[in-house]
């Protein structure tokens, strides 16, 4: 896929959905990187089911210390390796209480100093929370990189800097939610749904189905 043809599959997507959005609820950044911890093999709709009743009693990383380990658990029970996720959660909050006045750090490296947040999960508190242009691949991202030509390559690492290299700058910021929706909805993994897909006459796929 030539720089012309990556610029033409954006201005697409971009016109299709103007304000790319996660569709993850949170209220601010704490909640957004504990619903993004929570997410790990799990799906959006199953994490927000639970943290619609978690984040009223604890929006704060002090208020989620206080609800302690149990209670904690017994708000996210529904969700995959819960107890592991809910262990991180507690850590991450006593660190962001202790070294960071309780607020979620704006930096890569400190991100990922807390327990259960790494390469990806900072990507995604990076660019939806604090705006910055970054790319954070998952299985979706992944298929939808390789598959459209977009960012051919045989790592999430590799991947994600083929984007942030391919990708127009002025689509950047919005480029990791627009690649995730089509993943999530069109370019799924088993069968694309090519004849639903706004970017298939851009899209370098062999075996399309029209």
């Amino acid at each position: 896929m030539n720089r012309e043809t990556r610029r033409e599959m954006f201005e697409i997507f971009r016109e299709q959905n103007p304000e790319p959005r996660t569709e993850l609820e949170y209220a601010d950044e704490f909640q957004l990187l504990i619903a993004v911890i929570l997410s790990a093999q799990a799906t959006d709709v199953g994490v927000n089911k639970a943290t619609r009743h978690l984040f009223p009693v604890a929006p704060t990383p002090q208020a989620m210390l206080d609800l302690g380990l149990d209670g904690l658990k017994s708000h996210i029970k529904t969700i995959g390796l819960f107890n592991t996720k809910a262990e991180n959660v507690m850590k991450t909050c006593r660190l962001l209480v202790e070294q960071h006045d309780g607020k979620v750090p704006a930096d890569r490296a400190a991100l990922e100093a807390l327990p259960g947040v790494g390469r990806k999960t900072a990507n995604v508190v990076l660019n939806t929370a604090f705006g910055q242009p970054t790319m954070a691949v998952d299985t979706h991202i992944f298929r939808v990189s390789n598959r459209t030509g977009l960012a051919p390559g045989k790592t999430v690492l590799e991947v994600e800097k083929k984007l942030l290299k391919n990708v127009p700058k002025e689509f950047l910021h919005d480029a990791h939610h627009w690649l995730i929706l089509h993943g999530r909805y069109i370019c799924i993994a088993r069968k694309p749904r090519c004849m639903a897909c706004a970017v298939s006459e851009v899209c370098d796929y062999k075996h399309k189905n029209l």
